[in-house]
């Protein structure tokens, strides 16, 4: 069972684009969970009218305060009823072989697989061919490198609920969750699959939810800092 996880705010502008996008090449039986974090425009109304549409469950949860995307995501993820669970931004168009292209690296022993996105403005116009290229991601990164740089972006991300169990709950000081389940399956020597290929465009319009603001030096510095500690006490934790 594929379960697709969906953290959603004010995003009534490219929601219904984006589950559009997801719901064509979701195998009958598969689940989309939301959860929507407070939204003040029609975003819940687009999605809960969504629900019975189709032989996709999808299943809406509205947090009572804000929560952020990392919680929100934490939701969705122990929500989540399927083996395979793919993560998505609100904003962006998945295209159509998507789910079978990640589904083949998971039939190959896959826990964490991430795959490529076309960088478009919020025009669909391109920007770059390649996010990994745009951001100047590094691949087949190790713990060390990805502490110091990021390569693993959350919305071209999917996992296993082997990892799921295993990194949840989300520490509450982590960066960013794409970060830590990257973390966990390397502590755990989980396989994680690349894919360079670009399987959706990700869309930059300055109003995401994630991966657009710039952080001063300092807290980035403050931001490994606290990532090495909790890396070092799951680590301690396992252990024993």
């Amino acid at each position: 069972m594929i379960s697709v996880c969906m953290a959603t705010y004010n995003g009534a502008n490219s929601v219904k684009r984006q589950l559009d996008s997801i719901l064509e090449q979701l195998p009958s039986g598969s689940e989309i969970v939301i959860v929507d974090d407070g939204s003040t425009d029609t975003t819940l109304e687009i999605t809960t009218n969504l629900q019975g549409t189709s032989t996709i469950d999808i299943r809406v949860f509205v947090n009572k305060t804000n929560m952020g995307p990392i919680k929100s995501f934490e939701k969705a993820l122990s929500f989540a009823r399927g083996d395979y669970i793919f993560l998505s931004d609100q904003d962006d168009i998945w295209l159509s072989n998507k789910v079978s292209e990640v589904m083949q690296a998971f039939h190959q022993g896959a826990d964490l697989v991430v795959h490529d996105g076309i960088v478009v403005d919020g025009d669909l116009k391109v920007i770059d061919q390649s996010w990994n290229h745009y951001n100047h991601n590094e691949l087949n990164q190790g713990i060390v490198n990805n502490i110091l740089r990021n390569g693993y972006t959350g919305a071209m991300m999917a996992i296993s609920k082997s990892l799921v169990h295993l990194a949840l709950p989300f520490p509450n000081d982590i960066p960013m969750h794409d970060q830590w389940l990257f973390a966990v399956a390397k502590l755990n020597k989980l396989k994680v699959t690349i894919i360079d290929e670009p399987l959706m465009q990700y869309v930059r319009h300055g109003n995401n939810v994630t991966g657009m603001k710039k952080r001063r030096k300092i807290v980035m510095l403050q931001d490994r800092l606290t990532l090495i500690k909790l890396i070092v006490k799951y680590r301690l934790n396992r252990s024993h």
